[in-house]
């Protein structure tokens, strides 16, 4: 089924909720590079089917292909390991230690010594560079001795970021990155993700329409857990069928 330039696809995926179908035969594809939203008004099923993706729900139906492997039973961490990481809800973010530190604890996930926190500083500091890298690739560092809890709520995201991307992953998930920001948070977080999304594959939930013009290759809107329609934002934006699903529904 992999054609090679789809880094994840999904056959016939669907789930439901005692009689309730929430997502209904979904084929979604997501091509190596892009980034890609996933749109539509509220109770659309856009939540239900990333859930699905990054196995947060079980499918009651169909598969979920990952560089052309079946991860449909896969663990959450063993898709992780594979390089397709959730941004948001698997970063830890430990809001009493520095910003430094939060991002040296996500590099030691990924060595596997996530849990030894009683070794030395000196025996970290190998990791420190790494970390200031990950810090500077994300507008933090003059902010690297500060407490994670400090931070104003934008930039906690992009610290976030920061520890995700100590995963390195191929491909990166964002639930609503800009979800509840200030006009210049979603500026700066918009800037952000363009930057990091250079070499990897973005897929995104995305209420900020504004967001996913400027940051989407190709756009998936969904209705009623059904695909609707996909095309680029200025496609899908003229489409009668997409007007008439947001009409008077918000940017939900």
């Amino acid at each position: 089924m992999a054609s090679g330039e789809f880094v994840l696809e999904t056959d016939d995926l669907s789930k439901e909720f005692k009689g309730f179908f929430a997502v209904r035969g979904v084929n979604l594809r997501v091509r190596k590079g892009d980034v890609h939203a996933l749109i539509g008004p509220n109770g659309a099923g856009k939540t239900t089917v990333f859930n699905l993706l990054t196995k947060f729900l079980t499918p009651t139906s169909g598969r979920i292909l990952y560089k052309g492997e079946d991860i449909t039973r896969t663990s959450p961490a063993d898709i992780a390991r594979k390089g397709m990481v959730r941004s948001f809800q698997i970063s830890a973010v430990f809001p009493h230690l520095s910003l430094l530190e939060n991002v040296r604890i996500a590099l030691q996930r990924e060595l596997g010594t996530s849990f030894h926190f009683w070794k030395s500083d000196a025996s970290l500091a190998a990791l420190n560079d790494r970390a200031e890298v990950l810090l500077d690739a994300v507008g933090l560092t003059e902010f690297r001795s500060h407490m994670a809890g400090d931070l104003p709520y934008g930039r906690k995201r992009a610290l976030e970021i920061a520890t995700t991307l100590a995963l390195d992953p191929e491909m990166l998930l964002l639930d609503e990155p800009t979800a509840g920001m200030t006009h210049e948070d979603i500026v700066r977080i918009t800037e952000l993700i363009g930057k990091v999304a250079q070499n990897r594959t973005v897929l995104m939930v995305e209420h900020n329409l504004s967001v996913v013009s400027n940051l989407s290759n190709i756009i998936t809107v969904l209705q009623r857990g059904e695909i609707l329609a996909e095309g680029s934002y200025d496609e899908v934006s003229k489409m009668p069928e997409v007007i008439s699903a947001y009409l008077g529904t918000g940017n939900g």
